[in-house]
Protein backbone atom coordinates (compact mmCIF):
# COMPACT_ATOMS: atom_id res chain seq x y z
CA UNK A 1 0.00 0.00 0.00
CA UNK A 2 2.66 2.11 0.59
CA UNK A 3 3.67 2.20 -3.08
CA UNK A 4 0.08 3.11 -4.12
CA UNK A 5 0.05 6.18 -1.62
CA UNK A 6 3.80 6.60 -2.53
CA UNK A 7 2.35 7.09 -6.41
CA UNK A 8 -0.97 9.01 -5.61
CA UNK A 9 1.33 11.76 -3.91
CA UNK A 10 1.71 13.35 -6.84
CA UNK A 11 -0.42 15.62 -9.12
CA UNK A 12 1.07 14.68 -12.34
CA UNK A 13 1.14 11.08 -11.40
CA UNK A 14 -2.36 11.67 -10.65
CA UNK A 15 -2.87 13.40 -13.91
CA UNK A 16 -2.21 10.26 -15.65
CA UNK A 17 -4.64 8.48 -13.78
CA UNK A 18 -7.37 10.68 -14.70
CA UNK A 19 -6.40 10.86 -18.33
CA UNK A 20 -6.07 6.94 -18.42
CA UNK A 21 -9.76 6.85 -16.58
CA UNK A 22 -11.16 8.95 -19.13
CA UNK A 23 -9.48 7.24 -22.38
CA UNK A 24 -8.17 3.63 -21.64
CA UNK A 25 -5.86 2.09 -23.25
CA UNK A 26 -3.54 5.48 -24.05
CA UNK A 27 -0.11 5.12 -25.78
CA UNK A 28 2.60 6.81 -23.95
CA UNK A 29 2.59 9.33 -26.87
CA UNK A 30 -1.32 10.31 -26.38
CA UNK A 31 -0.15 10.42 -22.80
CA UNK A 32 2.91 12.77 -23.50
CA UNK A 33 0.13 15.11 -25.41
CA UNK A 34 -1.83 16.06 -22.65
CA UNK A 35 1.03 16.10 -19.66
CA UNK A 36 3.18 19.63 -19.74
CA UNK A 37 6.58 17.67 -19.60
CA UNK A 38 8.68 15.81 -21.92
CA UNK A 39 8.39 11.91 -22.87
CA UNK A 40 11.18 10.81 -20.24
CA UNK A 41 9.48 12.21 -17.84
CA UNK A 42 6.04 11.04 -18.71
CA UNK A 43 7.68 7.61 -18.75
CA UNK A 44 9.26 8.10 -15.00
CA UNK A 45 5.76 8.92 -13.82
CA UNK A 46 4.35 6.34 -15.53
CA UNK A 47 6.83 3.59 -13.94
CA UNK A 48 5.94 4.59 -10.56
CA UNK A 49 2.49 3.70 -11.56
CA UNK A 50 3.41 0.62 -13.15
CA UNK A 51 5.38 -0.59 -9.47
CA UNK A 52 2.21 0.22 -7.59
CA UNK A 53 -0.19 -1.66 -9.78
CA UNK A 54 -2.26 1.22 -10.29
CA UNK A 55 -1.28 1.14 -13.92
CA UNK A 56 -0.64 -1.93 -16.76
CA UNK A 57 0.55 -2.13 -19.75
CA UNK A 58 0.76 -4.90 -22.76
CA UNK A 59 2.29 -4.88 -26.19
CA UNK A 60 0.58 -4.30 -29.50
CA UNK A 61 2.55 -4.51 -32.29
CA UNK A 62 4.86 -1.65 -31.89
CA UNK A 63 2.81 0.55 -29.33
CA UNK A 64 2.66 -0.23 -25.65
CA UNK A 65 -1.23 0.31 -24.69
CA UNK A 66 -1.34 2.33 -20.89
CA UNK A 67 -4.48 0.61 -18.86
CA UNK A 68 -5.77 2.28 -15.58
CA UNK A 69 -6.13 -0.52 -12.72
CA UNK A 70 -8.21 0.60 -10.35
CA UNK A 71 -8.10 -2.29 -7.67
CA UNK A 72 -5.28 -0.67 -5.59
CA UNK A 73 -7.05 2.54 -5.29
CA UNK A 74 -10.01 0.52 -4.22
CA UNK A 75 -8.64 -1.44 -1.68
CA UNK A 76 -7.61 1.84 -0.21
CA UNK A 77 -11.07 3.04 0.22
CA UNK A 78 -11.97 -0.19 1.82
CA UNK A 79 -9.33 0.03 4.64
CA UNK A 80 -9.18 3.69 4.87
CA UNK A 81 -12.33 5.61 3.87
CA UNK A 82 -15.29 3.46 4.09
CA UNK A 83 -14.63 3.07 7.90
CA UNK A 84 -14.04 6.70 8.81
CA UNK A 85 -17.17 7.99 6.28
CA UNK A 86 -19.28 5.51 7.78
CA UNK A 87 -20.28 6.84 10.99
CA UNK A 88 -20.74 10.16 8.73
CA UNK A 89 -23.53 8.34 6.56
CA UNK A 90 -25.43 6.72 9.41
CA UNK A 91 -26.18 10.36 11.11
CA UNK A 92 -27.06 11.67 7.76
CA UNK A 93 -29.27 8.92 7.24
CA UNK A 94 -30.54 9.37 11.10
CA UNK A 95 -30.95 13.07 10.29
CA UNK A 96 -32.77 12.63 7.41
CA UNK A 97 -35.24 9.69 9.30
CA UNK A 98 -36.07 12.18 11.99
CA UNK A 99 -36.34 15.48 8.99
CA UNK A 100 -38.88 13.64 7.60
CA UNK A 101 -40.78 12.06 10.71
CA UNK A 102 -41.00 15.54 12.22
CA UNK A 103 -41.84 18.02 9.58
Amino acid sequence: MDLVFKALADPTRRDLLDALFAQDGQTLTALVEGAPMTRFGVMKHLKVLEEAGLVTSRKDGREKLHFLNPVPIRLIHDRWVSKYAEPWAAALTELKAHLEENP
